[in-house]
């Protein structure tokens, strides 16, 4: 498998363009990323994907929340509206595709408070986690300022940007 550095150096910039694109939906952030190519190692990549991002403000921080799907979201209703970033967030929700009817449902009602609260989509590093998991942070975080909370928001963005440039490799050179 190609290091995911080697595979968006050898994109042309709008193919690379879209590949950032589909792991961080923040357009300062993706240009950063595109004028540092390109990267000596994944290590390179991920230490300026992570100071590239640290450097963004709320604005920025808001628009990539918006790209996320809201976990819990009708199943049909993510695919049309997550269509070009499917490949590398699959599985990211796995977690919420077992659930149960109740686990669900709070999660909705969860979302929607937390969304009046807060104005964003509640964003989690959700590999790995039960959708009970999720529904545990999302109501431990509900009660944060929102300061706070858009900061916690931002770290696990980061997180979950890190999982998908990790992802590139898997899809190779083309």
């Amino acid at each position: 498998m190609p290091e995911p550095h080697a595979v968006l150096n050898a994109l042309a910039e709008p193919a690379a363009a879209e590949a950032l694109w589909q792991c961080c939906g923040s357009e300062r952030w993706v240009a950063a990323l595109l004028a540092a190519r390109p990267y000596a190692s994944t290590y390179a990549l991920h230490d300026h994907a992570e100071r590239a991002w640290q450097s963004l403000g709320e604005g920025d921080y808001l628009e990539a929340f918006a790209h996320h799907p809201q976990i819990g979201e009708d199943l049909a209703a993510l695919r049309q509206r997550f269509a070009s970033t499917h490949a590398l967030a699959a599985g990211e929700q796995a977690g919420v595709q077992g659930a149960d009817e109740a686990t669900l449902l709070a999660l909705r009602e969860g979302n929607r408070a937390y969304r009046e609260r807060f104005g964003f989509i509640f964003i989690v590093y959700a590999t790995g986690k039960s959708a009970a998991e999720m529904l545990k942070l999302l109501r431990e975080r509900i009660v944060n300022e929102p300061a706070a909370e858009i900061l916690l928001a931002a770290v696990e963005q980061a997180k979950i940007t890190r999982l998908r440039l990790d992802k590139l490799g898997l899809r190779g050179v083309p």
